[in-house]
């Protein structure tokens, strides 16, 4: 029997809502990967309302559910992106397909162009699905924060005659107060987080700037890691409480799929004793690079490749939240393995998300060399008080198609800042002022005093936001768009 064969794990427990697209109960995310892409014609997909529990307490949440329970979609590579998308959360409502690239009107930000999905409104959305990869979907409002959002998984096919299995993680924050709520509370922020960090850092950026190689600022890095604390840290809609257990074979191979669907929180993926290889940063291969620890910010994707030992063991796969002790995360264990309790507080801080990682990455299949047409100079600031962010020189990104596309962001605020393309791929071409042929993607983390650029084709036209994908940042001002003339 194959390894990929092998997939199972126990029921997520979650109930869903009594409503025309919840009618058979969530599947579990193992469950859910067994899933097959194959099935032609038109696939039903449906905004939901569901119920799960965190922290021993019901919890009123979204979800992206086929008619069978399964999450979010699993599609063909180089096949018609061919979906029906229902409405039914009683809110109205737009998804952005995060990682493809299809034609400007169905991107999925409301009133750019498209509007609002109301209530019970269905629309159909059709265009070629691309290449594989690992993506996901997300609302482009405020409830993107109360997990609307889900995998959303492009197989080649030589990724289903590879003999491994895959496991999809999605990563999220949880609170029990609205995202509205929150957003009010970060703009009425004062006291430490009040200071003009734009201000600030304009002064220090002369001497900063070429030193610093795209790294927070020693001694200052912490004081902005996270602005918002929240209830819990889901792995797949659960806490370490009670993990997504997925059945693996001992002396197999597993393809982690990891998405970090968090609104404001960036993580460590921790494999623990498992050396792995990132072979994929958001849907585009690279050249493998081994380790054990691996940072991924918000928006981002990782695929890891694990060689699982021969041993009835348990292997937790961790994600440690950036500045803090907090984790989540799920277990891969062979049939019959004794599952240990795990914390969801470990006894260190979660490393810094940095650019260590970025800095060594290599497109497998890089951009074609040419000079740039037109090149762009944006400077990221911010301002916590009144919770203020501004993306500087980027009102005019006005670009043809056929260009060669050059972007420099200059970071001068005390936060980082994962900056997200719509409608391309850009490859990463430059961090701190060092000339590199780096990652292709569609998110790149630009840190506190750090500098990236970023090169992309102009083959989609359209009117793209380029923004931060910090849900609070994006909806305080940090967006701006490429647009085509």
């Amino acid at each position: 029997m194959k390894r990929r064969e092998f997939l199972g794990g126990l029921m997520s427990g979650v109930m869903v809502a009594a409503s025309a697209a919840a009618l058979h109960p969530n599947k579990s995310w193992a469950e859910a990967s067994k899933a097959t892409s194959s099935r032609a014609g038109t696939r039903s997909l449906a905004i939901t309302k569901r119920v799960i529990e965190v922290n021993g307490r019901a919890a009123d949440v979204f979800g992206l559910l086929q008619p069978d329970g399964s999450v979010g979609l699993t599609l063909d590579a180089d096949s018609p992106f061919d979906v029906a998308l229902a409405n039914q959360g009683g809110e109205a409502t737009l998804i952005h397909w995060h990682g493809l690239a299809p034609p400007w009107d169905m991107d999925g930000v409301p009133d750019n162009p498209a509007a609002l999905l109301n209530a019970k409104e269905t629309r159909r959305y059709t265009f070629p699905v691309g290449s594989g990869g690992t993506h996901w979907m997300h609302a482009h409002t405020l409830q993107e924060q109360n997990l609307l959002a889900a995998p959303l998984i492009v197989r080649t096919a030589e990724d289903r005659q590879r003999d491994e299995q895959e496991v999809v993680v999605l990563l999220h924050d949880f609170s029990f107060t609205p995202a509205e709520e929150l957003l009010a509370k970060l703009k009425g922020a004062t006291g430490g987080h009040g200071m003009n960090h734009g201000g600030m850092m304009q002064g220090m950026a002369s001497n900063m700037q070429g030193h610093m190689s795209g790294a927070a600022m020693p001694g200052m890095a912490a004081m902005d890691l996270n602005d918002i604390e929240y209830d819990a840290y889901l792995a797949n809609d659960r806490t370490l409480d009670d993990p997504e257990v997925f059945t693996v074979e001992s002396g197999g191979r597993v393809r982690l799929r990891i998405i970090n669907g968090a609104t404001a929180t960036a993580f460590t993926i921790d494999t623990g004793t498992i050396a792995g290889q990132v072979i994929a940063v958001d849907g585009q291969p690279i050249q493998p690079i081994s380790g054990s620890r691996f940072p991924i910010s918000m928006g981002q994707r990782l695929d890891i490749l694990l060689e699982l030992p021969k041993s009835a063991e348990a292997h937790p796969i961790l994600a440690l939240r950036e500045g803090t002790d907090h984790r989540t995360g799920i277990v891969l264990a062979p049939s019959g393995a004794k599952i240990a309790k795990i914390a969801s507080r470990g006894t260190e801080p979660g490393p810094v998300v940095a650019l260590d990682l970025e800095q060594r990455l290599a497109a497998v299949a890089p951009l074609p060399a040419r000079p740039a047409d037109r090149r762009f100079e944006l400077t990221l600031t911010g301002n916590m008080s009144g919770y203020d962010w501004r993306i500087e020189g980027g009102n005019a990104l006005d670009v043809r198609e056929g260009e060669r596309i050059e972007v420099v962001m200059r970071n001068m605020s005390m936060m980082s800042h994962p900056m997200h393309l719509h409608g391309h791929h850009f490859q990463v071409v430059d961090i701190g002022g060092k000339a590199f042929g780096g990652a292709v993607r569609d998110t790149v983390l630009v840190p506190p005093m750090g500098s990236v650029s970023v090169a992309f084709d102009a083959n989609n036209p359209g009117r793209w936001p380029l923004h931060c994908h910090h849900l609070y940042h994006m909806a305080s001002g940090m967006m701006s768009f490429v647009a085509y003339a």
